[in-house]
């Protein structure tokens, strides 16, 4: 059985005081979730403190990024993973859509960072969604394909342990459109299809798929109920303790 994860990305809010009264109030509402993983994306700045905090409890902590360098070098402004395993995290989220779309995040780079990650031990969640101009034109599976082989050009049935997918459908994000349980568990299953070409049954199988197109309390039971729904990767429903509580605590 694939063991659920709810990961809440923070995004570029909160300051350091924020985001670490933030962590504690989510730690003890969270303390008796055992059915499902839980991780918190803080900003860099509050890496360390928050992973101070929450060591010893069942919430884990990620980076949003990280650098494709695996040696410490005159890269002003870049931050490699070592460092962010240094500060407490155990975890990356890579390729977000809001990478792709600012910052020039490209499947190459993704492939780059997702296996800098691996390098250091620490685990790489991989995001992969299409548009809504691409998803109306008919080409959401393709691009959605390309972008998960591009992330995972080169990595071994071992590395896929250390992997998470995380599907994003750009076009649900802030759009005042949203996707139906019945769109996200075909995108999934799809996903899943994918892997099994790529790297083996068993890895498909056991590799652990998550949603973020705008997962709120209201609709985590509904999505999770799905088979091939292994957990979310919340945005704006994480920020507030209770509400991301609410989303962790679905059952």
């Amino acid at each position: 059985m694939r063991k659920p994860v709810i990961a809440g990305n923070w995004k570029m809010y909160k300051l350091h005081d924020e985001a670490v009264n933030t962590a504690l109030e989510l730690k003890n509402q969270v303390a008796n979730a055992t059915h499902c993983e839980v991780i918190i994306a803080p900003v860099f700045t509050a890496l360390k403190t928050v992973a101070d905090r929450t060591e010893g409890s069942n919430v884990n902590v990620a980076a949003q990024d990280c650098s494709t360098h695996t040696e410490h070098s005159a890269n002003t402004g870049e931050v490699c993973a070592d460092m962010i395993k240094d500060v407490g995290a155990s975890h990356i989220i890579i390729g977000h859509s809001e990478r792709r779309q600012f910052y020039g995040e490209t499947d190459e780079s993704v492939n780059e960072k997702t296996k800098a990650c691996l390098y250091f031990g620490l685990t790489a969640i991989v995001c992969v969604g299409e548009s809504l101009a691409e998803r109306e034109s008919g080409n959401a599976q393709t691009v959605v394909k390309t972008q998960l082989n591009g992330a995972l050009k080169g990595l071994t049935v071992s590395d896929m342990e250390r992997i998470i997918i995380a599907y994003e459908p750009v076009w649900a994000i802030g759009t005042g459109k949203t996707a139906t349980p019945e769109q996200a568990q075909e995108m999934h299953a799809f996903i899943r299809g994918v892997l099994a070409e790529t790297q083996s049954e068993e890895s498909a199988e056991n590799t652990r798929i998550l949603y973020g197109g705008s997962v709120k309390p209201a609709n985590v039971r509904e999505l999770m109920s799905e088979n091939d729904i292994d957990g979310a990767l919340v945005g704006g429903a994480s920020l507030d303790a209770t509400s991301f509580a609410q989303i962790v605590n679905y059952k």
